[in-house]
């Protein structure tokens, strides 16, 4: 598995705009958001704004940097493979 990110402006409504979509080889997997100021203690950390695919669901982590965002995608991720 090869993930790499490639910087976006999200339309998040809230005012986040700094985001990362994130592929798995040829295929986005997940959307990723800085937070803002408006978030205090997280601000600057990483939303988990939307996954699909596998990674869909209920679930929205927030992330204290992009490689833990990037380790937790790829456990998921891994967990469906066979």
């Amino acid at each position: 598995m090869s993930l790499h990110l490639k910087p976006a402006r999200i339309a998040t409504g809230r005012g986040d705009e700094d985001g990362r979509l994130v592929f798995d080889g040829e295929r986005l997997v997940a959307v990723l958001v800085q937070l803002s100021d408006q978030y205090g203690p997280d601000a600057g950390k990483w939303f988990f704004e939307v996954g699909l695919g596998w990674l869909a669901g209920p679930k929205h982590p927030i992330f204290a940097n992009l490689g833990e965002a990037q380790d937790w995608i790829t456990r998921h991720l891994a967990g469906h493979r066979s």
